[in-house]
């Protein structure tokens, strides 16, 4: 029996709600795949409440599941490394150097850097020197990065208006020659109305993938967004299909979180679920 594609996820955890980790983790495995979910920072829920507690992992300790993940041989099994959200200047380091440790024992791995930084609202929320480490060393290693317009045009120093932008950025941010931009959450100048788009900008050209702007914004989207395109590549979708579904996913928890009443992302909807289960398969499959 083949095993299913593994992927090493290493970001945020918090034990209410779905951001990092707790967003990423379950649309992987409810896909298929196998996780080994490594957490950054471990919180009690995200900041958007009056109280906050836990706090980043202590780099010794950071440093020990690394150590841990190495004897588990866990890089060189990995089909796929997902970074994200990072609280503390020595733990960015040491994720820069156990993705660089993985991508040169296993070449073929893919690596998806989602450089959680900030937004349009909150602006930069982590130390600017963590944000230089997710510049200058993770994302040039990424095969795929998942920036939205506010961290893209943080990381470049481009404004994010067109799509000459856009390109203009992707040249910017120094990542290789073969990987793909997914820029998430774009209204640009030439955007539908009522509309966003996610981008799809690599070797092969520049792909545009508009779906409807809902209105609410909630933690943990983009979180969930990455851990959904990592899904459908796992199960063999191209990129972009990829991208779609997980957009499609994506608005879907955050309609059924409104529908809530919720101030987070909700991964509890029924078709969400069982789209899951069935990702990647064809319809003989399914029957």
């Amino acid at each position: 029996m083949t095993r299913p594609p593994f992927v090493i996820s290493i970001q945020s955890q918090v034990v209410f709600g779905h951001v990092g980790n707790s967003a990423a983790l379950f649309p992987m495995q409810a896909a298929g795949l196998e996780v080994a979910a490594i957490p950054t920072v471990v919180f009690s829920n995200t900041p958007d409440y009056p109280t906050l507690r836990g706090r980043a992992l202590p780099p010794e300790f950071f440093s020990d599941l690394l150590q841990g993940a190495r004897e588990r041989g866990l890089p060189e099994r990995a089909d796929f490394i997902l970074t994200g959200y990072i609280g503390s200047l020595d733990v960015a380091g040491m994720v820069a150097d156990f993705v660089a440790e993985a991508k040169a024992v296993n070449p073929a791995l893919t690596y998806l850097c989602d450089p959680v930084m900030g937004d349009e609202g909150p602006g930069l929320y982590v130390p600017e020197a963590i944000a230089d480490v997710m510049r200058d060393r993770l994302l040039p290693m990424a095969d795929l990065a998942t920036p939205n317009p506010f961290e893209l045009a943080w990381l470049t120093g481009q404004d994010i208006r067109t799509l000459a932008d856009l390109q203009a950025a992707r040249e910017a941010l120094h990542i290789a020659p073969a990987a793909h931009l997914i820029a998430t959450g774009c209204v640009l100048d030439d955007t539908g109305p009522g509309q966003l788009e996610t981008l799809l900008l690599g070797p092969g050209g520049i792909s545009r993938h508009p779906i409807e702007r809902l209105p609410i914004a909630l933690s943990g989207t983009g979180d969930l967004f990455a851990g959904l395109v990592v899904a459908g590549l796992g199960r063999g979708l191209p990129l972009p299909r990829a991208v779609e579904t997980a957009q499609s996913l994506t608005a879907r928890a955050l309609s059924h979180a409104k529908t809530l009443g919720a101030a987070e992302v909700v991964l509890s909807d029924p078709v969400f679920r069982r789209t899951l289960l069935t990702l990647g398969q064809t319809e003989d499959e399914r029957c």
